[in-house]
């Protein structure tokens, strides 16, 4: 660029544009610029269900090829044709229908009873110095106690009817509840509750637009943990002097060393638990849809 000097008085000076070599020019236009395209937004070709699918497929299709070879006996394990065939004979005399429907029932029985009491506890001692120091000593001694063994001051305490049975699922729902839900009340930041209390918010305006929302996630997080203790706590329940449910079908077929039914057992177990993840999954999808988090590349 050149600037021609003129004395005070004269007309504008001529600005003119130069090249790096020095003679005069029309400035060069702006390369186009084309966007890109993060990695993590790329479709990619093979859809994500056909994906997740693919493990347990191969599994199965594993599990068949050894049966049919006799690599795996039917002694040790059944076929998957066989248990396929042993689910339909047990759905169509009801009596797997009416064994998930006691077992529901149970579980959710034992899952209420957990969540109030897990979660009351949490907010009494999240929200509360004196409630931690009340509560949370006792609970953290409660929790080292496997609740498996339990299990016959249980059946002394309530008999052997169904109290026993959701008191052991309720135990186990409490305390993964309870943790969670202390650790995500004591892990709000402390600068949003400042800002709160500059805003003119009350203690429960705090607590409800504050730290219940702070903590949500991880008292949806202990729900999942919880829902899969649920059904461990129903395995063992359910083989103690129970007349009715997946376990006590589970205890029947031991004893007529019956492996296909027990696999179909445990094929309703893991399902159960499953449906139960993903309704707890679709919860946080709903409640959280105010906190964009990492999904994965």
């Amino acid at each position: 660029m050149s600037i021609s000097h003129a004395p005070p008085g004269s007309p504008a000076p001529d600005i003119t544009e130069t090249s790096p070599q020095g003679a005069a020019g029309p400035t060069s236009p702006a390369p186009d610029l084309e966007p890109i395209v993060p990695t993590s937004s790329r479709r990619t070709r093979v859809p994500r269900w056909l994906r997740r699918t693919t493990g347990p497929v191969l599994l199965l299709a594993l599990w068949q090829l050894l049966s049919s070879t006799g690599a795996l006996t039917a002694d040790v394990l059944a076929s998957p044709g066989r248990i396929a065939q042993v689910a339909g004979d047990l759905v169509a005399d009801g009596s797997l229908t009416s064994a998930m429907t006691t077992s529901l029932q149970r579980v959710a029985g034992g899952l209420l009873l957990g969540t109030l009491i897990g979660t009351g506890l949490a907010l009494v001692s999240g929200l509360f110095r004196v409630g931690e120091d009340v509560v949370d000593a006792p609970v953290q001694m409660l929790r080292t106690v496997p609740f498996v063994g339990l299990i016959p001051l249980f059946i002394i305490w309530f008999g052997i009817g169904e109290a026993p049975k959701i008191a052991i699922i309720t135990l186990g729902v409490t305390f993964p509840l309870y943790l969670n839900v202390y650790a995500g009340i004591r892990g709000v930041d402390a600068q949003l509750i400042e800002a709160g209390e500059s805003l003119g918010l009350s203690r429960w305006g705090l607590v409800r637009h504050v730290i219940l929302p702070g903590a949500l996630p991880g008292a949806l997080t202990g729900l999942r943990y919880s829902l899969g203790i649920a059904w461990l706590a129903l395995v063992f329940a359910e083989q103690v002097n129970a007349d009715s449910g997946i376990g006590f079908l589970m205890v029947q077929a031991r004893d007529f060393l019956r492996t296909d039914v027990i696999v179909v057992c445990l094929i309703v177990y893991a399902f159960l638990g499953l449906l139960a993840d993903f309704v707890v999954r679709s919860l946080e999808r709903l409640l959280l849809q105010w906190r964009p988090t990492f999904t994965g590349r």
